[in-house]
Order: C-alpha cells, then sequence, then structure tokens
C-alpha cells in the first residue's frame, strides 16, 4: 500500500464511524445526523479514484467496509430501549449497501473519466447514492425480508403513512429512505466544490 493512500483510507474510517454513531441521533422527523456525514464516503472514494486510480479507490472502499462490520459488531453487543442498537438485518443492509454501493461508483466512474470534470463525480455518485438507499432500507425494514430474521420485529418501520407527511400512503421505512435520498442527492451537487478544490490541490495536472 501507497503511504499516500493513507489519509483516504482514514477518512473513509473516520466517517464510517462518525455516521455509525450519528445515526442514533435524530434530525428531525425523517433523517438522522448520520444522513449528513455519510454521503462524505463518496467524495473520498472520487477523490481517490481521480487522483490515484481505480484499484487504490477499491482498497479504500474495503478499509470502510471493514470498519462498518467492526462498527456493527459492536452494535449488536450494545442494548438500547428496543434491544441492541444494531439488528442482524441492520448490519446486513449497511454492509451490502456500502459495498455494492462504492465498488458501483468506481465503475461508473472509471466510465466517465474522460469527460467534464464534474461528470464522473456527479453522476457516479447519484448512481451510487440511490443503489445505497434502496439496498439498505429494503434490507433492512420491508416486510419481504423479514425472513433474514424472523425475530425482528420491524412492524413500526411498516406503519403506513402519508409519505413524507404528504405525499400517497406508503410505509414508513419509504419516506425514510426518501428523505435519506434527497439528502445524498443534494450533498452530490454540494460535494462537487471539495472535490475539485482537493483534486487541484493534490493532482494540478487532473483537475
Amino acid at each position: 500500500m501507497n503511504r499516500t493512500h493513507i489519509p483516504g483510507i482514514l477518512a473513509m474510517a473516520a466517517i464510517v464511524v462518525a455516521s455509525n454513531i450519528l445515526v442514533q441521533f435524530l434530525f428531525g422527523q425523517w433523517l438522522t445526523w448520520g444522513a449528513f456525514t455519510y454521503p462524505l464516503a463518496f467524495l473520498v472514494t472520487d477523490v481517490m479514484n481521480r487522483v490515484y486510480g481505480a484499484g487504490p479507490a477499491r482498497r479504500v472502499v474495503f478499509a470502510g467496509f471493514l470498519t462498518g462490520v467492526i462498527c456493527s459488531l459492536i452494535g449488536t453487543q450494545i442494548m438500547g430501549e428496543f434491544g441492541p442498537l444494531v439488528t442482524l438485518r441492520i448490519a446486513l443492509g449497511s454492509g451490502l449497501a456500502f459495498l455494492v454501493a462504492q465498488l458501483l461508483d468506481i465503475s461508473v466512474f472509471s466510465a466517465l473519466r474522460g469527460g467534464r470534470w464534474w461528470r464522473a463525480p456527479l453522476v457516479s455518485t447519484l448512481v451510487g447514492s440511490s443503489v445505497d438507499t434502496a439496498l439498505f432500507f429494503t434490507i433492512a425494514f420491508s416486510t419481504w425480508l423479514s425472513a433474514l430474521e424472523p425475530g425482528n420485529d420491524v412492524s413500526w418501520a411498516n406503519e403506513a403513512l402519508p409519505l413524507l407527511g404528504a405525499g400517497p400512503v406508503a410505509p414508513l421505512w419509504v419516506s425514510l429512505a426518501v428523505a435519506d435520498w434527497a439528502v445524498k442527492l443534494s450533498l452530490a451537487l454540494l460535494a462537487l466544490i471539495p472535490f475539485r478544490l482537493i483534486v487541484r490541490r493534490l493532482q494540478p495536472s487532473l483537475a
């Protein structure tokens, strides 16, 4: 491993740890504070991909995945008001969503690398973020996959409510997913600014 990759690995690990902690704290009715830190993982992946290439970017992703697994294992041992802070379904959903979405981000970014500077990070993050949200919330909370963890009662997440309090009736977890997805899309646009600045600093010829 090249020493120049260590900052990316540390940044990814810090984002994963922070997000696992902040997801325990609500922000409004539909979000947690973790929703605002987790999307930064895509920024780290895209910077690594642009500056060092797809291989180092994948190594950073795997480091983040291992960090997430450790956080999940710790979370399963911490009891909250309604049981373990991290259930099996949440652990599976979180790990699988992270790994698939980040690797997809790298593939899309690499395919668009030769275009305008903003196209690869924006499109790859939008695609990865959408897949991440869909996978996590479906695996963690939908009744379709209740066989994954029969003892885990997710009826609260499937309560039928107006979407985001105003739309058509849908399970609560769908509103949570849509709100999370909207934050990811918004941050994907904002992240173009630090992406440009960081890449210019690390590799002026690539900016």
